[in-house]
């Protein structure tokens, strides 16, 4: 039993096992669940209070700035929110940046200076550019308002195509979402290059040994330089202008929906300027898009309606 134990602590989230807790079975005590579980008690019995109205309308602000601005660290946020007339330390919106996921260059605290040189990856992409789909992938997090708090969004972005290959919300910065998004990714296809920054989902040796276990080369942004990966940075302006801050959301599943149907459209319907007003899901699956059917059309048309008009 004390095995099973070790082996459910190691193996799920806390998350994970506070889903197993059944409390409503009538054989099994809840204290005795807890310890299976290795959960404290008091955590059974604890219900969290959700933020305040004055904590969302912070962090859905910091949100805009950081998405119109985001080489602006902590203190030209505090700045900004200054001018708007909010009275607040840097030191509070250093705390709200790391909890909204916005400050993903710093290593946690737990993350010594040593352990962190060890699980870094020089930055591969310095003077490359994507030449096809699967050269190069980019993963990022970002931070999605709800009406009264907030998700999580992680997507892996295809930088020649601009196709976002996978993507997940979790309503928590634990690991499992982005681990799920690079299985399904990993499941269509595998890039030559994946970057990252240096956040600690992506020194995380759950996410590197599944790379590395797939032959793919580990890039990671240097600190500080937040447009290293300036593709999955234009995709969030574009998501959050274009859905997030068009629609206030009132439930996750209210999110989830939004996202899948606008992500649909970003990837088959909506056409780029970079990609000569190509789609990304064209321009990643190698296909024509019916402007260039439409053009192709007209060319080979045209000899044959020169010799038209030479005989009449």
């Amino acid at each position: 039993m004390r095995g099973s134990k070790k082996n459910l602590a190691l193996t799920l989230t806390r998350r994970e096992r506070l889903a197993l807790v059944e409390r409503a079975a009538a054989g099994l005590p809840l204290v005795q669940q807890a310890e299976l579980l290795s959960l404290s008690r008091a955590s059974l019995y604890y219900h969290a209070v959700g933020p305040s109205s004055e904590e969302v309308a912070l962090k859905h602000r910091i949100d805009e700035l950081y998405t119109a601005c985001p080489f602006y660290g902590s203190r030209r946020i505090t700045v900004a929110l200054r001018r708007e007339g909010r009275e607040l330390s840097r030191q509070r919106v250093q705390h709200y940046m790391r909890e909204m996921g916005i400050m993903g260059l710093a290593p946690g605290p737990n993350l010594s200076r040593r352990d962190l040189a060890q699980r870094t990856y020089p930055y591969l992409l310095r003077g490359v550019t994507a030449a096809h789909p699967n050269h190069v992938w980019g993963v990022d997090i970002t931070y999605v308002r709800l009406l009264a708090g907030w998700l999580y969004l992680v997507a892996i972005l295809d930088w020649y195509s601009r196709y976002v290959v996978s993507w997940e919300l979790s309503d928590s910065l634990e690991i499992g979402f982005v681990l799920a998004a690079v299985e399904r990714a990993l499941a269509q296809a595998r890039p030559e290059i994946f970057n990252s920054d240096q956040g600690s989902h992506f020194t995380s040796p759950q996410y590197i040994e599944r790379l590395e276990a797939a032959q793919i080369r580990v890039s990671m942004d240097g600190r500080g330089r937040a447009l290293d990966n300036i593709f999955t940075e234009r995709l969030w302006r574009t998501v959050k202008y274009e859905e997030v801050y068009l629609h206030e959301y009132a439930s996750p599943r209210a999110a989830r929906s939004g996202l899948t149907r606008y992500l649909e459209f970003y990837n088959h319907a909506r056409p780029h300027q970079s990609l000569a007003y190509r789609t990304p899901g064209e321009v990643y699956r190698g296909a024509s898009s019916p402007i260039d059917r439409l053009n192709n059309s007209a060319e080979r048309s045209e000899p044959h309606l020169q010799a038209a008009l030479s005989l009449s």
